[in-house]
């Protein structure tokens, strides 16, 4: 038997409505999943048709698969791969558009309908959700979500564990610093230096 990542069967971390959307797309990508991992749902529940297996320390038991992290919260993805040093695989619906020369950290989630323009560098563990739009030369950091519908323009630099919200805008050749959270709706025009929330158009900090 071929030992190749192509043969392995994938385990989800999770078991709530992100893990069965990652469960979506592997399954519309012809890929095989053993089941879910979840310390906070009954074992033999089922989700899109697959089983939760175990407990999230039962991952020790399956290291002949790939994983893939099920959970939206960028800390807790963050604190369970520290965790869990896994074979952690990349999850891509067929629907997204893929430039050349893109890179794509293990772990990391490309949702229905997203574009990723060349020469862009997507980290570990990230998600890029659904119809987010990222353009090229672009650098997304670790364990950062870019939001549905989300747009980045050209050589923008978003940094680790942060959030892009849902319909914003980044304008090109912008740099966004670590443990950010931009608001849904926004508009970044300007670099953002601070770690904080910002909403609004254009953007403001609001917390400390």
């Amino acid at each position: 038997m071929s030992n190749s990542k192509a043969d392995k069967q994938y385990i989800i971390i999770g078991a709530g409505g992100h893990a069965a959307v990652i469960a979506d797309i592997l399954l519309q990508s012809g890929c095989s999943i053993r089941g879910f991992l979840d310390d906070a749902v009954a074992v033999g529940t089922e989700v899109l048709g697959t089983k939760v297996i175990g407990k999230l320390d039962f991952c020790m038991d399956n290291k002949d698969c790939l994983f893939i992290i099920g959970v939206g919260d960028n800390g807790i993805r963050k604190e369970i791969s520290q965790s869990y040093p896994l074979d952690y695989g990349v999850a891509t619906h067929p629907s997204a558009i893929i430039g050349l020369q893109v890179s794509i950290g293990r772990g990391t989630v490309i949702m229905a309908g997203c574009v990723i323009n060349s020469r862009t560098a997507i980290g570990e563990h990230c998600i890029i959700n659904t119809n987010a739009s990222i353009d090229h030369d672009s650098v997304v950091g670790d364990f950062t979500h870019i939001s549905p519908g989300a747009v980045l323009g050209g050589t923008v630099i978003v940094g680790s564990n942060s959030h892009i919200g849902i319909g914003s805008c980044v304008k090109n050749n912008i740099n966004i610093s670590d443990d950010v959270i931009v608001g849904a709706g926004a508009s970044v025009v300007k670099d953002i230096n601070t770690s904080g929330t910002y909403v609004g158009v254009p953007v403001r900090r609001v917390n400390a």
